[in-house]
């Protein structure tokens, strides 16, 4: 069975930059997900995700990616063309996905499929708040997630349905 990762990352203390584990929070709420597959809650643990990261065969990855475009614009980036996205940063924990990647890579032990959902952050500041136009993403990017996942063949369970 292949083993599934959807990985929320970012700092919730800075407004829009925490929009990746918004994001998480909102799957962890609503879905039960099969064996396998599991979604987290990354926050900005950097290499300390890197046991997740070597332990999944398919990886999502939701965060805050700068664009240089509108706030709430978004994205959807796949496998090699993850790492070069990332040489642009917003914040430093987006080095350590980064980093865990290349580790990784590395040790051979790299999700072989790998699909980064960013949203262009407006505010990053100190707040607990997502900014009107990256509040209004979140539900497109759980849609996202769950699209990639059904491609995978995998079908959460909302909470509420079947018990």
């Amino acid at each position: 069975m292949k083993t599934t990762l959807i990985l929320g990352l970012g700092n919730i203390l800075l407004g829009d930059e925490g929009v990746g584990v918004r994001v998480a929070e909102r799957l962890l709420e609503f879905y039960q997900f099969p064996e396998g597959t599991r979604a987290l809650d990354g926050g900005t643990l950097a290499l300390d995700l890197l046991p997740y990261v070597e332990d999944a065969d398919r990886m999502v990855v939701i965060d805050a990616v700068d664009m240089d475009a509108d706030p709430g614009t978004v994205v959807r980036i796949t496998d090699d063309e993850i790492p070069a996205f990332l040489s642009v940063k917003v914040s430093p924990h987006q080095m350590g996905l980064a980093d865990i990647l290349s580790a990784a890579r590395l040790r051979g032990l790299s999700p072989g499929e790998l699909v980064l959902w960013g949203v262009q952050p407006g505010v990053i500041d100190t707040t607990l708040e997502l900014s009107p136009p990256v509040a209004h993403q979140v539900d497109v990017l759980v849609e996202g997630v769950l699209a990639d996942l059904s491609r995978w063949g995998i079908e959460p369970t909302r909470r509420g349905e079947n018990g």
